[in-house]
């Protein structure tokens, strides 16, 4: 197991439950959320960037501050929600380094940081803890691979600043594979991609749902100990339930959910947003504690 500092530790507790789960609104997506609001006549492509960063404060001021954490993005809603004061005292800040989108290398994903991205200036947004995202094909790409590489600078990076790192990981269909034969190898790249990014020094991992309480099983054992989140990915609300209660059944520590939780919230007027997230997201917040044992739906 990869061992947390004492900074880390606090900041570990710091996004997660008072029964030590992990629980983090995601809203760091730019084009996924521009793409669930519709206000705008000419569909998600004719969204401001203010019109984004008001349903970011929204979500922060009336779901995420209801949270431990929110995952945030430096692009849009940092450092703007952090410095005005929309952002609760209490609630731990998540920033998300990955760039939106990837480039394709030889049939493999990769991701980009976003430009200017360090562990020291997720400290200067104000930043309790960091994120990044690597897409992953652990039968293709082993220690020696550039994803691998990348893993292990950016870990020795965040500990040198003394900053918790969340590695996420998707694995994802190579071009000219089957869906049959992704889904029939996606437990096991699920597995495979936690054990290659814990030999590279992860502390904490948000992974996909594998799809069965035995896959969940195998990821725990191939995380060796190291805390892993299931992330929402689209999926709705109640699937979403039913995969967190599977997940931490077998091992899993927490959640971290996006547009489960506020997908219906925002594809609204602005003016009905703050009604809907009080309605609809809060109550899933509140369900999705109660999922990961933290209180009572």
């Amino acid at each position: 197991m990869n061992e947390l500092t004492t900074l880390e530790r606090r900041a570990m507790s710091g996004i997660s439950t008072p029964s030590g789960k992990m629980l983090i609104v995601a809203a760091d997506q730019r084009n996924g959320m521009k793409a669930v609001m519709n206000d705008a006549p000419a569909g998600p492509e004719s969204v401001t960037a203010e019109q984004l960063y008001d349903a970011k404060a929204d979500l922060v001021r009336y779901l995420g501050n209801a949270a431990p954490a929110i995952l945030l993005d430096p692009e849009v809603a940092l450092p703007g929600v952090a410095e005005d004061g929309t952002l609760a005292r209490e609630t731990s800040l998540v920033i998300g380094m990955d760039a939106s989108g990837f480039e394709t290398v030889d049939g493999l994903k990769y991701t980009r940081f976003v430009e200017g991205m360090s562990p020291r200036r997720v400290r200067d947004l104000g930043g309790d803890v960091a994120k990044m995202l690597w897409y992953m094909r652990p039968d293709k790409q082993g220690a020696d691979s550039r994803v691998a590489d990348e893993i292990r600078d950016l870990v020795k990076a965040c500990a040198d600043e003394g900053l918790l790192l969340i590695v996420e990981i998707l694995t994802y269909r190579l071009e000219g594979e089957s869906e049959t034969d992704y889904a029939a190898a996606f437990p096991g790249l699920v597995a495979g991609a936690a054990k290659l990014s814990v030999e590279c020094g992860a502390k904490v991992l948000k992974l996909q749902f594998p799809g069965s309480a035995e896959a969940c099983a195998a990821v725990t054992t191939a995380a060796a100990g190291v805390p892993w989140a299931v992330l929402s990915a689209g999926v709705d609300h109640a699937t979403f339930i039913g995969q967190v209660k599977t997940a931490v059944a077998n091992g899993a520590g927490g959640a971290m959910a996006g547009r489960s939780l506020w997908k219906d919230s925002l594809a609204v007027s602005a003016t009905r947003r703050q009604e809907l997230l009080n309605a609809n997201s809060l109550p899933r917040l509140r369900e999705l504690e109660a999922a990961l044992g933290g209180t009572q739906a």
